[in-house]
């Protein structure tokens, strides 16, 4: 089940497969206060959490129209390869086409390439790196 939860509920599984279990506080992004943000967590069962992601009203710099990026997208290593991540995708979708976004974007990083291509995204950039996480792409799901 899919469900809108607050930014507490998505800090333990960013810490531990996007920062390499560092202190909650140090995976609060400054973006988690952004006027318009939602996080979604994939929930199995009542309490266990298997997918998370962030999302938030967000433009990519030089393009026009409306988009919303996409953050601290995490599975938790059990449900690798389940679908879960698939199906967190499709409901943030089907709910940022009702705020009439045209696009959604993230920095991906390399190793998840092909889990976002198998969702639509494409590549819009070089291979980059950000310090201290590691080598990211930009992508792109055009919603319209």
């Amino acid at each position: 089940m899919i469900k809108f939860v607050p930014l507490e509920k998505v800090l333990p599984l960013r810490s531990k497969m996007l920062r390499d279990g560092a202190p909650l506080e140090d995976c609060i992004f400054p973006t988690d206060k952004a006027e318009g943000i939602f996080h979604l967590a994939y929930y199995l069962g009542d309490t266990e959490v298997a997918t998370v992601a962030t999302f938030y009203p967000q433009h990519i710099e030089g393009r026009g129209g409306s988009g919303y990026q996409l953050r601290g997208m995490a599975t938790d290593t059990p449900y690798f390869g389940k679908g879960y991540g698939a199906l967190l995708i499709k409901y943030a979708v089907d709910y940022i086409k009702t705020a009439k976004a045209e696009y959604i974007w993230c920095n991906a990083r390399t190793s998840a390439v092909d889990f976002y291509k198998k969702q639509g995204f494409e590549i819009i950039s070089e291979e980059f790196e950000i310090p201290g996480v590691g080598p990211h792409y930009i992508m792109i799901l055009n919603l319209i």
